[in-house]
């Protein structure tokens, strides 16, 4: 018997999908999410993710092929002509040692060092459910569905653009995306039109100095003292120059000396900052580079050629994650009108995402699912040791997931011009 034989109160194509309807589907992308989560894998190495994902695939009749290494592609081809839409899910997991729980001893990650910790393992599942949901149903509706698993979301520069230079977006007309968010109440969907999630930009610079002994500093040129400076600075500057509101900025890491008493040649120093538009992004680049030259011509002393100095390196990752707007607004409409809990118009975050190469291509849109749940002590947000997701929210992404896909091919007009 079929998914959809089990529901005589299922409706053809755009449908809020019921409980009932999908209960043995909702226990089969549990064992999914949970068979991903003891088998984690690093970024490009998901070798036995991708053997797993296609076996998943073919279970139920549904061939695939690899894309971008490690990733995995595959389409629903529906009953006749007509646009096609992507759906997209992350599979590579995080350096992190999983902490063992009073949820997680069924599933407790088999590899050292290694965790799914971000929601990915529920990401694979839930888009598994969308191709097993629509894969049966393809013969109601017209056109296409792409199935993307996509690699290393976690690691710049990121599986987005090998997917894309491998060809994963040819033919496609949009693309869809769900993230799983600990900081969200459990059931709660969140998106908004336009600039929903940051760029994400990292730098490094060293400092270059005169070291010596601390008792006769004025025969030396202190590059910690120049960072501290730096330090102590740039936050208030930047501030001044990017509404405070628009940026994250902040130093992660300060390296450098070898021993109390002695003052080092060098040190390195190394941060990152968010925005949500290029040219604040720019904006930050120039003030980092003013603020090291004023601090040289503050350290600058005649006793000394070639220093102080510096070395700046700002590498620009992931780009600034924005929503179609129309598309959004077409989505929104609609999942507001088939669940509850639905905000259509939250405040853009400072994370930033991968999934903003595909919608520089093509329209579509990225959104949250949230798992947080009090009641059952779920409430460790993505990146901890002990991160766990409130497996009821599954079933919602697939019906979230679905509903969008089905009603975007049934009237594409309203969705992109």
């Amino acid at each position: 018997m079929s998914y959809y034989e089990q529901s005589a109160s299922i409706i053809t194509l755009n449908v809020h999908i019921t409980g009932d309807f999908l209960s043995p589907l909702e226990q089969w992308i549990i064992e999914k999410r949970r068979e991903f989560h003891r088998y984690p894998e690093l970024s490009f190495n998901e070798y036995m993710t991708q053997k797993r994902i296609m076996d998943s695939l073919r279970e139920f009749g549904l061939e695939s092929s690899s894309i971008a290494g490690t990733g995995v592609i595959a389409d629903i081809l529906g009953n006749g002509p007509g646009p096609c839409i992507a759906i997209r899910s992350d599979i590579d997991a995080l350096p992190i040692q999983e902490e063992e729980t009073v949820f997680n001893s069924e599933y407790i990650s088999c590899h050292k060092g290694v965790m799914h910790a971000c929601g990915h393992d529920g990401h694979m599942a839930i888009v598994l459910g969308v191709a097993r949901l629509l894969h049966e149903k393809k013969n109601e509706f017209s056109g296409k569905v792409r199935l993307i698993f996509q690699p290393a979301e976690e690691t710049y520069p990121g599986g987005a653009q090998t997917v894309i230079e491998n060809g994963g977006l040819e033919g496609v007309d949009a693309i869809i995306g769900l993230h799983i968010f600990g900081d969200v109440d459990a059931g709660t969907v969140r998106f908004c039109p336009g600039h929903f999630m940051a760029s994400s930009n990292d730098f490094t610079i060293k400092l270059i100095g005169k070291g010596g002994h601390v008792s006769t500093p004025e025969y030396c040129i202190n590059p910690i003292s120049m960072a501290a400076a730096l330090i102590c600075r740039a936050a208030q500057v930047v501030g001044r120059q990017v509404n405070p509101s628009k940026h994250v900025f902040g130093f992660g890491m300060l390296k450098g000396g070898t021993r109390f008493n002695i003052i080092p040649d060098e040190v390195q120093i190394s941060g990152s900052f968010r925005t949500f538009n290029e040219k604040d992004t720019e904006t930050i680049d120039n003030v980092l580079e003013e603020m090291l030259n004023s601090i040289m011509e503050e350290y600058t002393s005649e006793y000394f050629e070639c220093v102080p100095s510096y070395e700046l390196d700002i590498s620009h990752g992931y780009p600034v994650l924005v929503n179609h707007p129309k598309f959004t607004a077409a989505a929104g409409n609609m999942l507001r009108g088939a669940f509850t809990n639905v905000e259509d118009n939250a405040s853009p975050i400072f994370g930033s995402e991968d999934f903003a190469y595909y919608l520089c291509h093509v329209p579509g849109m990225f959104l949250f699912l949230g798992t947080r749940n009090l009641e059952k002590s779920i409430k460790d947000i993505n990146h901890s040791s002990s991160f766990d997701i409130d497996e009821d929210v599954l079933i919602q992404g697939v019906q979230v997931l679905s509903s969008i896909a089905l009603d975007f091919l049934k009237s594409p007009g309203d969705y992109i011009a």
